[in-house]
């Protein structure tokens, strides 16, 4: 792989990461958020709930924008609305006045998240598509790893509103690098015929398309264990286990590094044996990982058995997204933009209702996290031996 290879992986990976890390930095700060603006942990989680909803529906209006105005401008609007809403958020002086910032944040974040998938389309297809997604991830690693350790640091020294003055900076900064060092990939004959009747044609097209949505929910429910997982973990490792910020911020940081230090085998994998296979063996691992940690967490509460799991079934996991991804991208490049949008939009959605469901049976205990990320990788599971798997066993036979 060549420098400029790495230098828009680099770029799109720092993009995507943006609005994750204003998730992931302030985790370790959510029971001290509640305790400073007075309201209880369901409460405080809807500070995330609503970056969530926010992030997912905002995900359907970039991809077409991106296809009709290029890829850059839409990148421009969203981060800079992130860092004003960033801005809202520091300084916030009660709960209701957060959650409407971190709903506004969300919004501008979405760019990052959808765009940067498309960028990769325009360039790329099959494995090359694929070693650059999960080089994309590598770099986008750099949220659910450091963050949660700058956030406790910020948080030890400047409070929870430090947080959002360093995402402020981080928006900045992304800024920087769209104006000095990504060209833009969507050439103006491909814009030219891009308008808000060929957007909901895609769209159309895009909700017909079994194969798309297949992908696209295994992939959703794969990022819902992840997003239930982040939601819980902070009562659950904090409350629960009696680790501190800082021993919750490595804990949350080990699953995060078996993630995407796992992905790096995408490419390669991929090549060997064909990205419809992998994808196909890293779920069943997956799911099979998850399964066991929920029933010997039932059994024996114990924290280094349910990392144990966590760390293994998170790294299959590492080959399932990206594969997923590329995969419902793959007949799509004209609409790339619009497919990468619902795409998200419909990852986040599951997540969201995942993340709903899993905070109706929360009770301080890690038994009813471990359940919910079970159920969304035995989902994964089944939806793919009831389709993917489906599939490739005729063409076995053929």
């Amino acid at each position: 792989m060549t420098a400029p290879f790495f230098r828009i992986a680099l770029i799109l990976g720092l993009l995507s990461a943006i609005g994750p890390f204003a998730i992931d930095m302030y985790l370790p700060a959510l029971p001290s958020i509640g305790q400073d603006l007075h309201a209880d942990n369901n409460v405080t989680q809807l500070t995330l709930l609503a970056f969530f909803i926010s992030f997912a529906l905002a995900q359907l209006v970039y991809g077409p924008l991106s296809d009709m105005w290029g890829r850059k401008l839409p990148l421009y609007l969203g981060i800079g609305l992130f860092a004003v809403a960033s801005i809202g958020c520091a300084l916030a002086t009660d709960i209701e006045t957060l959650i409407a910032f971190r709903f506004v944040q969300g919004i501008g974040g979405a760019a990052g998240m959808v765009i940067p998938r498309a960028i990769v389309r325009d360039m790329h297809t099959g494995v090359q598509a694929a070693r650059l997604m999960s080089l994309l991830m590598l770099v986008f690693s750099i949220s659910p790893i450091l963050a949660p350790l700058t956030g406790s640091a910020v948080i030890e020294f400047y409070g929870w509103r430090g947080v959002f003055w360093v995402v402020t900076i981080a928006a900045f900064i992304g800024l920087v690098l769209l104006a000095t060092q990504l060209e833009e990939t969507r050439s103006a004959n491909e814009r030219s015929g891009s308008g808000l009747s060929s957007a909901m044609a895609a769209y159309r097209l895009l909700l017909t398309d079994r194969n798309f949505l297949t992908l696209t929910f295994i992939g959703g429910l794969g990022i819902s264990s992840f997003l239930v997982y982040l939601a819980n973990s902070p009562f659950v490792l904090i409350q629960h286990y009696g680790l501190t910020p800082t021993q919750y911020s490595f804990a949350f940081s080990i699953n995060a590094v078996s993630f995407f230090a796992v992905s790096q085998a995408t490419g390669w994998l991929g090549e060997r044996f064909g990205l419809v296979r992998v994808m196909r063996i890293a779920v069943s691992a997956y799911a099979l990982a998850m399964v066991v940690m929920v029933v010997m967490a039932s059994g024996f509460n114990q924290l280094p058995v349910l990392a144990t799991f966590l760390f293994i079934g998170y790294g299959f996991l590492g080959l399932v997204i990206p594969t997923s991804a590329v995969l419902a991208l793959e007949d799509h490049g004209e609409i790339a933009g619009t497919a990468s949008s619902l795409m998200g939009t419909l990852h986040f959605v599951i997540a969201a209702v995942a993340m709903v469901i899993s905070s109706v049976f929360f009770d301080g205990t890690a038994v009813p996290m471990a359940a919910g990320i079970a159920l969304c990788a035995f989902s994964a599971f089944a939806l793919t031996q009831a389709t993917i798997g489906r599939r490739a066993a005729v063409a076995a036979a053929e």
